[in-house]
């Protein structure tokens, strides 16, 4: 094995981690000196940062004539960054989740990829509809700015009037006095270490694979379609081991309303023939993303956590996903046995779980007052 392969893997891993601590750091300063929540930074500047790489991708694949690739970006990245980051973060510490991420965001989410699979009923993206979507990230964005801004206003002047109310240091005033462009600079050297970080990482994974006789397929459909998720991962791993778990959280949920609004939006828009739509992702992928943001909503709703074992259900998830994706592109025998056991037993056993678990949440809520 490469000696070079591995010093890629293993440098790659470290500007990944340190990146990541960058990032999280001036993200959750940012927050205090805006007056937003770290959720907002997580939805807006952190999962727009994040995601920059599928951008990249998707938009360099429309302008070299492959437009068919930025449609499997983004709906794989959509799946990778819920079933595996979630997953693997969860795993790490349970999750703390948003009121606002149930009540708006996660059905934004879930709204967006219907949307997504609307849109691509007819075979293509067009490039109107490319406009329209990144219309809406950009008045998604204006507004989950300007209600975060007025909560926390509010929050401050409901302080200010509360008779007698005890003395207690101001957030901004204890924390280290740093201007906005020094911390707009640690948010983009964090985002460039990620970048940096992934590609050197994906090198030597790659370069590692085919020293061990790994065919091109599962490198392709492992590596290469984890490779452009590797900032996610660093950032909401990372921000779940220091305790910003409304980050964690917001970095996935906002990538993946920005993947298909931005990534999805900008590429349709730069492709005069708009993007065409494979009839496997309109069977099988697409699908798979909405039943996977539609899942979010019983695993957050009940008990406001992800825990550990949802966390586990996710990974394990992931799994059965690229295991089946290798053995649809091989043909594989197994293939049949595979399907009826993941769509007639394994899928429905999970949704009667989730299904229970939410209804058990909501006939609690009343007696708990919440």
């Amino acid at each position: 094995m490469n000696t070079i392969s591995l010093l890629y893997v293993a440098g790659g891993l470290a500007v990944l981690v340190a990146g990541a601590e960058v990032l999280v750091r001036g993200a959750s300063r940012l927050a205090l000196a805006l007056g937003i929540t770290p959720l907002v930074v997580g939805l807006t500047v952190v999962a727009f940062g994040t995601s920059a790489p599928e951008l990249a991708i998707s938009v360099k694949s429309v302008w070299s004539g492959q437009a068919d690739i930025a449609l499997g970006n983004v709906v794989g990245s959509n799946i990778f960054n819920v079933l595996f980051i979630l997953g693997v973060a969860a795993l790490v510490a349970p999750l703390a989740v948003d009121r606002q991420l149930i009540r708006i965001e996660v059905p934004l989410m879930i709204g967006c990829s219907v949307l997504a699979y609307v849109l691509c009923l007819d075979r293509s993206v067009s490039r109107l509809d490319g406009v329209l979507l990144a219309v809406g990230i950009v008045a998604y964005t204006a507004w989950v700015v300007r209600e975060s801004r007025k909560k926390t206003a509010a929050a401050k002047n409901g302080a200010a009037t509360a008779p007698e109310a005890p003395a207690a240091p101001d957030a901004a005033a204890a924390a280290p006095k740093r201007s906005l462009p020094w911390l707009v600079v640690l948010i983009l050297l964090g985002l460039g270490m990620l970048v940096a970080g992934s590609n050197l990482f994906l090198a030597g994974a790659i370069e590692m694979a085919q020293a061990l006789g790994v065919s091109e397929l599962v490198i392709g459909l492992t590596l290469v379609a984890g490779g452009t998720s590797l900032p996610e991962v660093a950032t909401s791993v990372m921000a779940s081991f220091k305790g910003e778990r409304e980050i964690a959280v917001g970095n996935v949920v906002g990538s993946n309303i920005f993947n298909i609004l931005c990534v999805l939006g900008v590429s349709a828009a730069a492709s005069s023939d708009g993007i065409p739509v494979a009839k496997g992702a309109l069977d099988f992928d697409l699908p798979v993303m909405i039943a996977v943001a539609v899942a979010c909503l019983p695993i957050f709703v009940t008990g406001g956590t992800i825990e550990r074992w949802e966390g586990v259900v996710f990974f394990a998830y992931y799994i059965a996903y690229v295991a089946w994706l290798v053995l649809h592109a091989q043909e594989h025998p197994l293939l049949e046995d595979f399907r009826v056991t993941i769509l007639g037993f394994v899928a429905p056993l999970t949704a009667l779980t989730l299904g229970v678990l939410l209804i058990r949440h909501l006939r609690r809520r009343p007696a708990g007052g919440a």
